[in-house]
């Protein structure tokens, strides 16, 4: 491939050298390149990938791309951007064949909802034989093939080259999480989404290494509809005006307020045998009767947001209504079924914010009590500790206490920290260390009519202990609990 090919639909400046060059590999990162490799200097917060120039070109590379000014050996060739992270955006979608164009782009932003939405979407998409991949927190789906992610929106190169393997592997649409990071470092420049979605927004991601405060992070979000043709939008946000700002997409909103162009009316929480969720009728562009068997408020707004983008691709409503009941999401308010006696369930929770609105929902479902267990990851802020103990004790009627990723950190340190926010609330506690301990005591103890959360570890499979990841999923643990106690299951 040519350089010129590359930087096609880039304004740049040639410092020296050929346009024409030939080139073997586009790189980012300078252990990855070879000979003839174009090599693209992020200034990172960390490192800056002009300083590694000289080393790029003894390892072969034929061709850099700066924003700033720098001295290169003669025989590369130079080319100077004003925004390097975008440049390469843009080269990745050229060195992949643009293939974007070739497949339908979902883009979901949003401060909660968007791993929860992405899944449904997927489901129902695949559910009507539209088959899509899937980027997002959790994981990068391509057919039968999965990878762990790392970032919620990875990098715009790994966008463009998952993109390209989705279109090899005959896939139809692509549903995935964009961050306001993602926005906010050109992750997802270079091409224009078929379909943006806009959940929510409540101040987060705000601090040092994120958003200076809440307008940018507001403002990030809203980029993502400048660039694309159909935005799908929470008409209830009270920050929607906020959002549409400079929006350059036809607009469609849901909700439950009745100016929407999709409304849920006669919403009802269901409610039997350890199963809940929600039904409803959905009115306006569409008329169906909805039911998911993923309980809250939130589910309605997940719901609706899956309908409006399967209106876009025309999928009959029985499709739709069917696939609907079956979605699960794993560690998104994961129902495990254990008994008909009480309600089990798996959640990501792990920050005060996430962890109120959860019990706030599951409170509005009446249990006999609500149990909520959790622990605190270890190198992390510790008023994270103290306001997820005063949520909890607060709003369950009982805290169970214990580890979560403890990292270099002793998990007693972490857990009394946890008890200094419990005890500024009066709800009953216990303190058990070990999780599957932990879980079992939850099992045994638990009342019939009882909502009981495992909080904080979600999808993850892991529990990380000084420096080392050990195997650890809740689901095999309450397996395992049951198999050593039979009747735990009745």
């Amino acid at each position: 491939m040519k350089l010129s090919k590359l930087v096609e639909k880039l304004e740049y400046k040639l410092v020296q050298g050929n346009i024409d060059t030939e080139i073997s590999t586009l790189v980012y990162d300078s252990r990855k390149v070879e000979k003839d490799s174009a090599f693209v200097c992020i200034s990172g917060t960390v490192r800056d990938a002009h300083d590694f120039i000289p080393d790029v070109v003894k390892a072969g590379a034929t061709a850099v791309i700066v924003e700033k000014d720098v001295e290169v050996a003669e025989g590369v060739t130079v080319i100077k951007v004003e925004n390097s992270r975008k440049a390469l955006a843009y080269m990745a979608a050229a060195y992949f064949d643009y293939p974007s164009e070739k497949i339908k782009t979902i883009g979901i932003t949003g401060t909660k909802g968007k791993t929860t939405t992405t899944y449904m979407v997927k489901s129902i998409l695949d559910s009507a034989n539209i088959k899509t991949g899937l980027i997002g927190t959790i994981e990068t789906i391509i057919g039968d093939k999965r990878i762990p992610s790392a970032n919620t929106t990875p990098e715009s190169f790994m966008v463009q080259k998952y993109f390209r393997d989705m279109v090899d592997a005959g896939l139809d649409a692509v549903v995935m999480e964009v961050s306001s990071q993602a926005l906010k470092l050109d992750r997802v420049a270079g091409f224009t989404f078929d379909i943006g979605v806009f959940t929510n927004l409540e101040p987060d991601h705000i601090g040092t290494n994120e958003h200076k405060d809440f307008e940018e992070y507001m403002y990030c979000k809203s980029l993502l509809f400048r660039q694309c043709k159909y935005g799908i939008f929470n008409g209830d946000s009270e920050h929607l005006e906020g959002i549409l700002k400079g929006h350059t997409c036809t607009v469609q909103t849901f909700g439950y307020g009745k100016d929407n162009d999709l409304v849920a009316e006669n919403v009802e929480l269901k409610k039997a045998h350890g199963e809940l969720g929600v039904k409803y009728h959905v009115s306006g562009m569409s008329d169906f009767n909805v039911e998911v068997n993923v309980p809250g408020s939130f589910s309605v707004y997940n719901s609706l947001t899956a309908i409006s983008i399967c209106n876009y691709f025309k999928i009959a409503p029985e499709v739709i209504e069917e696939a609907l009941k079956h979605v699960t999401v794993k560690g998104r308010i994961e129902i495990v079924p254990v008994t008909k006696r009480y309600t089990l369930m798996i959640d990501y929770a792990h920050n005060a914010m996430s962890l109120e609105s959860l019990l706030k929902a599951l409170r509005k479902y009446e249990p006999k009590r609500l149990v909520c267990l959790f622990g605190c990851g270890g190198n992390r802020a510790k008023s994270r500790r103290f306001e997820m103990g005063e949520v909890s004790s607060k709003m369950a009627d009982l805290t169970v206490i214990t580890s979560d990723n403890p990292r270099n950190e002793e998990p007693m340190d972490i857990i009394n920290d946890i008890l200094t926010g419990v005890k500024k609330a009066d709800g009953a506690y216990e303190t058990i260390p070990d999780r599957k301990e932990a879980i079992k005591f939850c099992m045994e103890n638990a009342q019939d009519g009882d909502i009981i959360v495992l909080a904080g570890k979600g999808h993850e499979d892991y529990q990380e202990i000084k420096g080392v990841k050990h195997h650890m999923d809740e689901r095999e643990l309450i397996a395992d609990i049951i198999k050593e106690n039979p009747d735990l299951n009745l």
